[in-house]
C-alpha cells in the first residue's frame, strides 16, 4: 500500500474518532437509557471502523482480530442491557 493511502486511511479513522467524540454527548445526556445505550453501541462500532482503518492504514491485519472481538463485545453488550431493561408493557419513548 502507498504511503499517501495509508495516510489517508488514518486521517479517516481520526475523523471517525471526532465524530465519535460528538457522540459521546449522547451518552453523557441523553434523557432515556435507551438513547445512552444506543448512544454506547453507535462508539462501540465507531472504535471498530477505527480499528479497521488503522489495520489497513498501518498494514497490519492482526489488528482486524481485535475490531472482530470487539464488534461481538459490543453486539453482546446490546443484548445484555436490552435484556435487562425489558418493560413487558413496552417501551416509554
Amino acid at each position: 500500500m502507498s504511503d499517501l493511502a495509508g495516510t489517508v486511511l488514518l486521517a479517516a479513522a481520526a475523523v471517525v474518532v471526532v465524530l465519535a467524540a460528538l457522540v459521546l454527548y449522547r451518552v453523557v445526556a441523553g434523557p432515556t437509557t435507551h438513547d445512552r445505550v444506543m448512544a454506547v453501541n453507535v462508539i462501540g462500532t465507531s472504535i471498530v471502523m477505527v480499528l479497521a482503518l488503522i489495520s489497513a492504514g498501518l498494514d497490519r491485519p492482526e489488528y482486524l482480530d481485535i475490531a472482530i472481538v470487539y464488534a461481538l463485545l459490543n453486539f453482546v453488550l446490546s443484548l445484555v442491557v436490552g435484556r435487562f431493561t425489558y418493560d413487558a408493557e413496552g417501551v416509554d419513548w
